[in-house]
């Protein structure tokens, strides 16, 4: 963990540590509470109802009950033994990707904005790797986050079916624009 997140963790009392199978459900809860406290007014509440809780129990079961594909990170950060946010990266998953690296999800309880925990994943996730990621574009916080770790919008843009056609846009950090043609 880097020097900033040792410091946040003194003064907040949080610990970011890798996950373990026991984790999924507390994981999955704070997956769903994320998707409510960001996107609520954005998306139906298909997204982070009760059906999507049991829907993103199953996911992280499914992730955490074997060890982990290749390349895939995922960290969790915790207060007094109650999981509070999580990281999620991996290699990239884009037809045309920007970098080698994708950070796939980040989400923290409202309660932690602001608390250094989100810095602590992100750090945990990427370290200071060039990196891309997915945003809705009307999510101004994330957005403002992701600029202050050094991300830019790229100007790649979709239209996701799968949300409810939220509009994101691709932000990278320390972009590769030659990396198809090393595939």
């Amino acid at each position: 963990m880097a020097e900033y997140a040792r410091r946040m963790s003194a003064l907040n009392n949080f610990v970011v540590r890798a996950p373990v199978a026991a984790d999924a459900d507390d994981i999955a809860r704070v997956h769903v509470q994320g998707w409510r406290e960001a996107y609520s007014d954005l998306v139906p509440e298909a997204f982070y109802g009760e059906a999507a809780l049991l829907r993103r129990q199953g996911m992280w079961r499914s992730l955490l009950d074997k060890p982990l594909p290749i390349g895939r990170r995922v960290s969790v950060a915790e207060v007094n033994g109650r999981i509070i946010g999580f990281a999620l990266a991996g290699d990239s998953q884009d037809n045309e990707p920007a970098c080698a690296l994708q950070l796939f999800a980040l989400y923290i309880t409202r309660e932690n904005y602001g608390s250094g925990v989100g810095q602590a994943l992100l750090e945990a996730a990427l370290g200071t790797e060039p990196a891309e990621l997915w945003v809705a574009e009307s999510n101004p916080r994330a957005r403002a986050f992701y600029r202050r770790n050094g991300f830019e919008a790229d100007g790649a843009r979709k239209l996701d079916a799968d949300i409810d056609n939220l509009i994101e846009i691709r932000l990278v950090r320390g972009a590769i624009h030659s990396l198809s043609a090393g595939r």
